[in-house]
């Protein structure tokens, strides 16, 4: 892929087919970034990457591939390698959810999740490191949830994927303080993408809440990269949810257990 003049840096972007993915790509080729997209579907992602060279000028490459596969991480890192293009930017959005009670779930949805949402985001996130300290700097954006600052009852695993994420993060974001490269949580709330259509219940929960809580993946993007460009370990998008985590975080646990608990099982 040519660089092209201008900041001749390059944001990878997991999981950019749609939603804050999506966002996410065109929030940093609006601000000059070439772009490496992955995600499974080659259509929509070509789709987005033709939106991102037909509006800001960058270069966009496309590269299907579904990340759950338990060599995909490296043989990305090793296709970038080859192409000899730099990652600047790595955007782990790559990520799903399954919901319903856990000890109804089939085995291959919990480890689907533990495989995208956990183990690829961490290999890739070791692989890209490595080159960036070696280059004097980095930035690395991780996408979490709301969810994983409270235990999720009826989205149990999902929450903990997340809990996991933020956890990362801000140890990173910690050990790697002297190597210019930082680490960010964007840890978003309710939003409207695909994924809520995925989801049984999702939308008529989404539909009693107050509608400050629930966000566009374009307004979470444009929080994530600021969050990301300014070294952020952690982001919760959106005012009125930064004060519904603290005051959650707050409360007895027992008492948020049986709150999300009770919401779970009115949703789902």
């Amino acid at each position: 892929m040519a660089r092209r003049e201008g900041t001749g840096k390059t944001a990878l972007v997991t999981g950019a087919s749609a939603g804050i993915g999506r966002g996410l790509a065109l929030e940093f080729a609006s601000h000059g970034f070439d772009l490496v997209l992955v995600a499974r579907s080659a259509g929509k992602l070509e789709h987005a990457a033709q939106e991102a060279r037909e509006r800001f000028g960058v270069e966009a490459l496309v590269l299907p591939l579904d990340l759950q596969g338990r060599d995909a991480p490296q043989s990305l890192f090793d296709d970038l390698s080859a192409r000899q293009i730099p990652i600047e930017v790595l955007v782990n959005n790559a990520g799903i959810l399954s919901q319903g009670a856990f000890r109804e779930m089939a085995v291959e949805p919990i480890l689907d999740m533990l495989h995208l949402n956990t183990r690829a985001l961490t290999i890739l996130t070791r692989l890209f490191l490595e080159p960036m300290i070696q280059g004097g700097g980095g930035r690395v954006l991780n996408v979490a949830s709301v969810g994983g600052f409270f235990p999720s009852p009826s989205m149990a695993v999902y929450a903990a994927t997340k809990a996991y994420v933020i956890s990362l993060s801000e140890a990173l974001a910690e050990e790697l303080q002297d190597t210019g490269v930082t680490v960010t949580a964007l840890c978003a709330g309710f939003t409207t993408t695909e994924m809520l259509d995925e989801i049984n219940g999702a939308r008529s929960l989404a539909a009693q809440m107050p509608q400050g809580l629930i966000m566009d993946p374009d307004a979470v993007a444009r929080e994530g990269y600021q969050a990301c460009m300014e070294g952020e370990p952690v982001r919760v998008p959106g005012v009125p949810n930064q004060i519904a985590v603290r005051v959650l975080g707050w409360q007895p646990r027992g008492m948020v257990r049986a709150l999300l608990g009770a919401l779970g099982r009115r949703a789902f």
